[in-house]
């Protein structure tokens, strides 16, 4: 996930520097998602301007009539995805989302975050470690025949047969991925012959900007993006690094504010999955949870317009063939535990411990409907330390590197190497890269299946994952004799890896 403050978001990358359940199941059914943009007019100067969510039902005299009640109740209708009957709304007015909640035809409002809004997070562990040129040197001389310059640290590959993989099937140009995310640097050269712009945008403020280049980072420490995406789709060009699906496409869809923090509000969210689904994306990878609440509870008004927002959003990309695919998260939490201590949220003002019930308040959009939810493993195959878990939650699992678990490579970095933007390289670790592991597999799959729905292809990856079951040893992810985790369940299905670890090879076989 995404978020540099954020306990459970980005993904730890070594710079390598060379040039809920079933009540939430009620999407509209609709063709298409067209946002209307009623005003980017702005409230009047020196007033703070605070950004809200307004769901409605969606028949038009509804969607009218609430309109013209956000208008009288001083509210700037920012964008307004009709279909599913989302608003982004801009106000002054702090008691907005309570008067709006009142208004006939209104299912849900609230705040998306609890501060003003600025002009215009993520699932890693720890920073970036950059690639240097020595080492990329050192790297190549151990890299075999045949292979990309750079892949004999790319252990992750070989784990889950993806070199194998690329030699049979390395994945149709008719799919693609798109990465909502902090940005993609598509003018990187393992990345320029498989990126494809029509199907990128920047959502930052809620509405999607086409402009070319649009879906650029803003700079270099936006680079999760990047990583992620040459995860997915590094062409295997004879540059670099390879992904695991090297001949399908990938685009970039930019939701992080520009700033050092890199939040993902849930408009911007909104606006990326709505896009995807319009513009004939197969796949979304999603390497974040939603700001600026780690876990949004269903009896807090605002926290429950969050989730009802998103929900709509991601289930009309699924209604239009789309498969969401999302990062478990790194706090090494137990997602069906009774009980989790929240103390990052919110992130976007002054967090507050508190307790919550991951079944009532929950992670988005890893824990909605529908959505592959993605745990981490090492180079031994075994949990990462810090990946969170949970039986009945974690779908399946996959490579997303483990700083205590060293590969026998030649960097002997357990972390994931991948593309960084200014045609760089470096590792991370985190769920943020298990994702488009799983994101790139569920490609590989839609190739060999092309007529396959989002459900049908989320039962494939189940099918082919490969499950090492829980471990007969209490689980110290450390090392620091102190059991970190319980895994639960059996040799099929457990909440460690769910269905098991993803296996390229099996999915193109």
């Amino acid at each position: 996930m995404v978020h540099l403050r954020s306990r459970r978001r980005l993904a730890l990358a070594v710079p390598v520097v060379l040039s809920l359940t079933a009540s939430l199941g009620f999407l509209p059914v609709a063709a298409q998602a067209v946002p209307r943009v009623e005003s980017a007019a702005q409230a009047a100067a020196g007033a703070d301007t605070y950004a809200y969510l307004v769901n409605t039902k969606t028949d038009s005299s509804t969607i009218k009539s609430v309109k013209a009640a956000i208008k009288a109740a001083g509210g700037s209708i920012v964008v307004s995805y009709d279909r599913i009957g989302v608003l982004v709304v801009h106000s002054t007015d702090l008691d907005f989302a309570q008067k709006i909640r009142g208004v006939r035809g209104v299912q849900s409002a609230g705040a998306s975050r609890t501060s003003p809004v600025q002009a215009a997070g993520t699932t890693d562990e720890g920073s970036a470690q950059y690639l240097s040129e020595a080492e990329a040197a050192r790297v190549e001389k151990g890299s075999a025949a045949g292979e990309e310059p750079l892949e004999a640290d790319q252990w992750d590959l070989r784990a889950i047969g993806a070199d194998k993989a690329a030699a049979i099937d390395p994945g149709s140009r008719k799919v693609t991925v798109a990465v909502i995310d902090v940005g993609v640097d598509d003018t990187h050269p393992d990345l320029a012959p498989n990126f494809s712009p029509s199907q990128s945008a920047n959502c930052v403020s809620g509405k999607a900007d086409t402009t070319y280049g649009s879906w650029r980072p803003v700079d270099a420490e936006h680079y999760h993006g990047t990583h992620v995406a040459g995860e997915i789709a590094a062409a295997r060009n004879g540059i670099g690094v390879a992904g695991v699906a090297p001949g399908v496409k990938v685009a970039g869809i930019t939701v992080a504010q520009p700033d050092e923090n890199q939040l993902f509000f849930p408009e911007s969210v909104v606006c990326a999955f709505v896009f995807a689904a319009d513009h004939g994306v197969e796949i979304t990878n999603n390497s974040y949870y939603v700001d600026p609440w780690q876990y949004n509870c269903m009896d807090d008004p605002d926290q429950r317009a969050i989730v009802d927002s998103v929900n709509r959003a991601q289930l009309y990309a699924q209604s239009r063939g789309t498969l969401n695919v999302a990062a478990a998260g790194n706090a090494n939490d137990d997602l069906d535990s009774d009980a989790l201590v929240d103390d990052a949220s919110p992130d976007d003002s002054t967090p507050v411990t508190r307790t919550v019930d991951p079944h009532k308040c929950f992670d988005v959009p890893t824990q909605l409907p529908g959505v592959v939810t993605v745990s981490a493993v090492g180079v031994k195959g075994t949990k990462s330390y810090y990946s969170s878990y949970g039986y009945g939650v974690v779908d399946v699992a996959a490579p997303g590197g483990d700083k205590y678990q060293i590969p026998d490579t030649p960097s002997k970095n357990g972390r994931i190497l991948s593309t960084m933007p200014n045609d760089q390289y470096g590792f991370l670790q985190g769920t943020s890269m298990a994702t488009p592991h799983v994101a790139a597999v569920a490609a590989l799959l839609k190739s060999a299946h092309p007529w396959a729905t989002p459900a049908q292809l989320q039962a494939l990856l189940k099918a082919e994952a490969v499950n090492p079951g829980c471990p007969s040893d209490p689980y110290d992810g450390n090392g620091d004799g102190v059991v970190d985790a319980t895994c639960v369940g059996g040799k099929r299905v457990n909440g460690f890896y769910g269905f098991g670890v993803v296996d390229a090879l099996r999915a193109v076989k």
